[in-house]
């Protein structure tokens, strides 16, 4: 069952630093709610600190505030999606044949660490990120913490839960087809995926390493812009890292599908819902209705195209090495890859290059745009009977954002 008694980021880094309560005391019971969750969800981990050594880095962040330190994540617990480097805990990506051990945090870990939060362990995902479910691990599937006949969502399917179970008020993970976003919407919370190279990459376990995006998932959208304002930065050490660009945008039109444009996959539910937020955002903005088939385009690049091989890249060693440590669903979407052509290559890059110029005209139209983060949710004996074609749904309003080159939130609604 959900947590709805639990503080926001922000709201425990004040508590901590005016003195109102300790870090130690708020890791103290965090751990209870771990405890507590296991009984019902063991599957959400993969792997987590000792309980003394959070207890005692916890006692490091309360003397530092004692001393004067400013801390903007003063005391802050965070879970971190098991492929993004944490020192002192294996780095896994769901795949046991595939784990080492970090040397260093990833650049986004250590930036939390410096502000004052403790990462107590690392989460479950669909196994190297591939998929929009959180059916595709080894570790066991994390199920819905708000109804546990349902998917997670997916691939950051594990600290998904942990925020929306009341574990934890953030939790870092990652975004190439829509897996920061997809949970979120799935379990209530608000997902942040900023924009490609905003924050470093490095440390990652990549999935498509050219569009592969490090994202947050928080209870508030204030608590997911102070993580931002923590970890985004040029990183000289991430050759994908991009200078920060921030441009105030006022989102006066609102760019939505034409209405034959808008499936919901027989969901007549998300389909109210949807219309209804549509109905609130045009009391205040102009809703314009555009003609996303070249978005729709380029979602299919991202499976149907040459970035397959992009994923298979990244696990190549061990799928060549031995294929049959690689979940069965995920090796058949990454070994095709394998027989990619570079020609193949070529022309996607090219075609993609033309949605990208349809796609910069698109902003000369609207400011913003409000899709369905997924049409529909599923079951997870569905997801079991079909882990393709379902996900592939799921991704539908999603596939296309990091080939684009664009930022987006995944917010409740």
């Amino acid at each position: 069952m959900a947590r709805f008694d639990r503080l926001g980021a922000a709201a425990i880094a004040a508590a901590v630093l005016c003195g109102a309560t300790s870090a130690e005391a708020v890791m103290a019971e965090t751990l209870a709610r771990i405890a507590a969750y296991d009984a019902v969800q063991p599957q959400v981990w993969i792997s987590r600190a000792a309980p003394e050594a959070l207890l005692d880095e916890a006692r490091t962040i309360d003397a530092s505030v004692a001393a004067g330190e400013h801390l903007p994540l003063a005391g802050v617990p965070y879970a971190a999606k098991d492929n993004i480097d944490v020192a002192g805990l294996p780095t896994t990506a769901a795949c046991p044949a595939f784990a080492y051990q970090p040397e260093a945090d990833a650049g986004v870990i250590a930036a939390l660490r410096a502000a004052g939060a403790i990462c107590v362990g690392k989460t479950n995902l669909d196994q190297f990120a591939t998929g929009l479910v959180g059916t595709r691990s080894p570790y066991g599937i994390p199920h819905n913490a708000y109804n546990r006949a349902y998917v997670s969502g997916g691939s950051s399917s594990g600290w998904a839960v942990a925020v929306a179970a009341g574990i934890v008020a953030v939790a870092l993970g990652t975004d190439t087809a829509g897996s920061g976003r997809v949970p979120a919407a799935f379990q209530h919370l608000v997902g942040l995926k900023p924009s490609k190279g905003r924050w470093s990459t490095r440390g990652l376990v990549p999935a498509c390493r050219s569009i592969d995006c490090i994202t947050v998932f928080t209870d508030t959208v204030s608590d997911a812009r102070l993580v931002d304002r923590v970890v985004a930065g040029f990183d000289p050490a991430d050759p994908f890292s991009r200078p920060l660009a921030d441009t105030p945008l006022m989102a006066r039109r609102i760019g939505v599908p034409l209405p034959h444009q808008r499936v919901f996959f027989g969901d007549g539910q998300s389909e109210h819902l949807y219309d209804r937020a549509l109905e609130a955002l045009a009391a205040r903005h102009e809703i314009v209705p555009l003609d996303i088939a070249p978005l729709l385009e380029a979602a299919q690049l991202l499976y149907g195209g040459p970035w397959v091989a992009e994923r298979t890249a990244a696990a190549e060693s061990l799928l060549t090495r031995d294929p049959d440590a690689i979940d069965p669903t995920v090796r058949g979407i990454i070994e095709p890859g394998l027989a990619m052509r570079a020609v193949d290559l070529w022309n996607g890059i090219y075609r993609l290059a033309e949605l990208q110029r349809h796609a910069d005209g698109m902003w000369q139209e609207v400011d913003a745009l409000a899709f369905p983060t997924t049409g529909t949710t599923y079951r997870v004996a569905e997801l079991l009977a079909e882990p393709v074609a379902l996900n592939s749904n799921l991704g539908r309003y999603t596939n296309f954002v990091n080939l684009l080159d664009m930022a987006a939130i995944a917010v409740p609604a």
